[in-house]
């Protein structure tokens, strides 16, 4: 499988979860310049949350949703 974390050569969000009962892992990377890691269910959706409102495709329509 493709290397799928986000780079600032390839932004994006990249979520991982590798068992039920292990904790999910999250990386984000905004062709703004932004970057951010979280480890823990609650952390990871919050990071989620925060790139989808303020970055990626949130820049692409100008903040618009």
């Amino acid at each position: 499988m493709a290397d799928l974390t986000p780079t600032p050569d390839r932004p994006g969000l990249h979520v991982s979860k590798p068992s039920p009962n292990a904790p999910a892992i999250g990386s984000a990377v905004c062709h703004c310049g932004a970057s951010a890691t979280a480890t823990g269910d609650s952390q990871v959706k919050a990071l989620v949350e925060g790139y989808t409102a303020n970055h990626g495709a949130a820049h692409h329509d100008g903040g618009r949703r």
